[in-house]
């Protein structure tokens, strides 16, 4: 049973992981998104609740350890000195009081915690870079790293200043949103519509896409926007010590900050804030949706420090989202790279806070069966921002007579092989190995950033490979000529060249991305990188079996199963075979010794309390865990340190009366130089 249930969450956790980098996609680059704000964070709360409960079934590219999506095509990539991460979600009061618990709880502190209360804004984030007071380049948040040259639209943004009040000396990175606001909106979609063209769907995208124009600059809607800024990454003056301060900076600067911001203390106090707003949102001048709290205090900030995509000082809690009634005109099954078949339903067309709405997954067979949902059923949709929502659930009182349960059909709508589902597992897979689904499923993800970066590989084209017998298996892309593609539709001579160039130069390549390449199951770029450092070549890992993989540390046992099965099929090894002979190589990889990973701490436990005059409670952490050891949040007799600094509080008292030794920063450092 427990088998069972690790092997429903592994696919779970990559279904997830998988469809949330496309809607985070379509999102970010292309302002064209498929499902609601609302089912997005349902999506990724889900993979964060299987993450927590299965740790080693979490995959290296999963969305909870980014932010955003690399920068598109056509923009110069900006560095961000200072990374621009997202918010963690609180999506009800329990949520966020969890949320403020577990930072009063990291900090030992007693009463209620100094908050900054704002309306969370939605529009597209954005970092202004100001040198010695003047405007120099503005960027949007991209992935969190790297981030979109935008400078030349956000110039004429009428209201951003081009020039800081006071002229402050060096450089300052002003964070904030830009935005649409409502009037304008309807401004804009009525003058649209009068010139015949398609009104805009609703604020934010209208926000979004003009800042990312390349070419043909809509200048009266950037002219319309506005800009709201929320923070700093650069240049706080060293008299500020609050968020508060912060924001009163840049005020003074002339800057707008978010309108309606207040202090707040506690749970209570946020929480009767977070419903006025929620009371009041309608009246105001632009779209929100949500409550953004800050820890108001700035060393509180650095000692809660900020995981791989979200700072622990700051949290959005989400407005409840918006829901309507449409219909369900179909339910059709969708084939994905494994052969799970997903339900789709088709609905009429409905507008959802702007957004048309056409289709929503219905996520497995199970998933019908709870919800009961039928062609020619009247379904609640909702949504929270954006875009396609979940199916809430069925109005009974609305249903035609004689309508049948739907049940995904028993054999694959595409290759017609008889289907199979899981033993105690809610998936349903088509399990031919030659499904041109899964053919086509698995040339994209080849063709992926992560794997071998095939520039000019997309859907369409894929489609026209398979459809027209030219690719009929993985190596077949490399087999690929020139004068093939370009009489293909709407290919040309130029693409097809292009198209071959980066099939040649991806046939080099490093070991991990070839294992990413050849999708694997389970197998991202960190499980890829953990097999090519313990393996070094191809050869050696073709020859391992279940037992020998599963030593490698952050290697569990379904991943190392599914690799080792990957490995023994022989259609897997006649693909690796022929890729060799169409001159794909990899680089090897010097295997990586155990003495490698070990550090000065290693398997020392350790517990920060207080404020350490230094380092903050992130650096500190990082440099425990760079030299081997780990840092928990509870003392216990298993503890073998506690790093005592100012203030320290209850912890220090644990520590002493369990007899676990007790050292200040001094004493932390030496350890550390080993």
């Amino acid at each position: 049973m427990k088998d069972a249930k690790r092997r429903e969450a592994a696919e779970r956790i990559r279904a997830l992981t998988e469809d949330l980098a496309r809607h985070a996609r379509l999102y970010y680059h292309e302002d064209a998104p498929e499902i609601s704000d609302a089912e997005y964070d349902r999506r990724f709360q889900e993979l964060q609740a299987l993450e927590a409960s299965f740790p080693d079934l979490a995959r290296p590219d999963s969305p909870t350890r980014r932010v955003g999506v690399p920068p598109a095509a056509g923009f110069r990539p900006v560095r961000h000195v200072v990374p621009m991460l997202s918010l963690d979600n609180a999506m009800d009061e329990a949520q966020m009081r969890a949320w403020l618990e577990r930072a009063e709880r990291q900090l030992d502190r007693q009463g209620p915690l100094a908050l900054v209360a704002e309306p969370k804004l939605d529009g597209a984030a954005v970092e202004l870079v100001y040198e010695d007071g003047a405007f120099v380049v503005g960027a949007t948040r991209g992935d969190g790293q790297i981030g979109e040259d935008v400078s030349a639209n956000l110039r004429q943004v009428l209201a951003l200043p081009l020039a800081l009040a006071g002229r402050p000396e060096g450089r300052v990175s002003v964070r904030g949103e830009v935005v649409l606001p409502l009037r304008a909106f309807r401004r804009l979609n009525a003058r649209r519509a009068a010139r015949g063209l398609e009104p805009f769907a609703n604020p934010r995208n209208a926000a979004a896409g003009a800042l990312r124009m390349l070419h043909e600059v809509d200048r009266e809607r950037l002219r319309s926007l506005a800009f709201c800024a929320y923070g700093l990454g650069e240049g706080i003056p060293r008299h500020v010590r609050t968020q508060w301060g912060i924001l009163e900076q840049l005020r003074a600067w002339g800057l707008d900050t978010s309108p309606g911001a207040e202090r707040v203390a506690g749970l209570e106090e946020a929480l009767a804030w977070y419903h006025a707003l929620l009371g009041r949102r309608a009246g105001l001048p632009v779209e929100i949706d949500g409550a953004v709290f800050k820890v108001d205090d700035l060393a509180l900030q650095r000692d809660l420090g900020e995981l791989a995509r979200v700072p622990r000082w700051a949290v959005a809690f989400k407005f409840p989202p918006h829901q309507e009634h449409t219909r369900v005109l179909d339910i059709f099954p969708s084939v994905g790279r494994t052969g799970a078949l997903t339900p789709v339903a088709k609905l009429v067309p409905v507008q959802v806070g702007g957004v048309t709405v056409s289709n929503a997954s219905l996520h497995n067979q199970d998933e019908i069966e709870r919800k009961d949902v039928r062609i020619g059923d009247t379904v609640i949709v909702q949504r929270a921002g954006d875009v396609i929502p979940q199916i809430v659930g069925v109005v009974k009182a609305l249903r035609p007579p004689g309508t049948q349960p739907w049940r995904l059909p028993e054999h694959c709508p595409v290759c017609e092989s008889p289907v199979v589902r899981e033993e105690g597992g809610a998936v349903t897979r088509c399990p031919n190995r030659a499904c041109p689904a899964k053919l086509k499923n698995r040339l994209l993800h080849l063709a992926s950033r992560g794997a071998l970066d095939v520039d000019g590989l997309g859907e369409k084209l894929v489609d026209q490979l398979l459809d027209t017998g030219l690719v009929k298996e993985l190596p077949d892309l490399f087999e690929l000529r020139a004068e093939t593609l370009a009489a293909l539709p709407r290919m040309g001579e130029k693409s097809a060249a292009n198209l071959v160039e980066a099939l040649a130069r991806a046939k080099e390549t490093t070991l991990p991305r070839l294992l990413v390449a050849l999708g694997i199951p389970e197998v991202g770029p960190r499980v890829a990188e953990l097999l090519a450092a313990r393996f070094g070549d191809l050869d050696p890992l073709l020859a391992a079996d279940a037992a020998e993989l599963e030593q490698i540390e952050g290697v569990g046992p379904v991943i190392a199963k599914k690799v080792a099965d990957f490995f023994a099929d022989e259609r897997h090894r006649h693909e690796i075979s022929r890729l060799r002979e169409l001159g794909v190589r990899w680089t090897a990889t010097a295997p990586r010794t155990s003495a490698a990973r070990e550090g000065a701490l290693a398997d020392k436990s350790f517990v920060l309390t207080g404020t350490l005059s230094t380092l903050s409670r992130t650096e500190a952490t990082e440099r425990i865990e760079a030299a081997g050891g780990k840092v928990t949040g509870t003392v216990s007799k298993k503890t073998d340190y506690v790093v005592a600094g100012e203030a320290a509080g209850s912890k220090l008292a644990k520590a002493q009366e369990l007899g676990v030794a007790v050292i200040d920063e001094a004493e932390l450092l030496e350890l550390l130089a080993g």
